[in-house]
């Protein structure tokens, strides 16, 4: 069995990148590569684009600071990572409507414009880690809610994140900080 090193200033630069490539043969699918580990994830129903558009269902090609986490409190209790992490509650949504000025932001309910729970009924953000696409430098359409969760059973593809099994997130969680980056190729 292989053993991970937590990140730390030294070892940051070897260990602090996840690399995600498309599983051959799977458009949906892919295998996330973090050190020595290899884990199966799901990506989005449309694949890897270098053009990431609102709503293509594609999984944006890019590397992508991990920013923050949310954890569903009713499911999930306290998560081991060094992430800041914050508690889902009933009034959390996300903006996915482009014309908005809260654009690929978190908002509070009630919120009139089109929008993502993210206390969901299914346990995709049981565990949901934020990742700087389209944050930092934002663009109008660019593409929002791309997160890196739980995914759906049989690894179903997403609506274009990058989604592991339950398990293998709690593996993962301990390893990551806001200095870890995602890289889609």
């Amino acid at each position: 069995m292989t053993r991970l090193r937590k990140t730390s200033d030294k070892s940051h630069s070897k260990i602090g990148r996840i690399v995600v490539r498309r599983a051959p043969g799977k458009a949906t699918q892919a295998i996330l590569q973090y050190g020595p580990l290899r884990l199966r994830a799901a990506l989005g129903r449309s694949g890897i684009t270098s053009c990431k558009r609102e709503g293509d269902g594609a999984t944006p090609r890019a590397t992508m600071r991990l920013i923050s986490a949310y954890r569903r409190g009713d499911r999930i209790g306290v998560v081991k990572t060094a992430l800041p992490v914050q508690r889902i509650r009933k009034d959390m949504l996300w903006c996915d409507a482009p014309g908005h000025p809260a654009y690929n932001r978190p908002v509070r309910a009630p919120f009139a414009a089109s929008h993502e729970k993210l206390m969901r009924d299914d346990r995709l953000y049981d565990v949901c880690i934020v990742m700087d696409w389209n944050i930092t430098e934002r663009r109008r359409g660019g593409g929002s809610a791309i997160f890196f969760h739980i995914a759906r059973e049989g690894y179903a593809p997403t609506e274009g994140c990058v989604a592991l099994s339950p398990a293998d997130m709690r593996r993962l969680l301990p390893y990551l900080d806001n200095r870890t980056v995602l890289e889609v190729r």
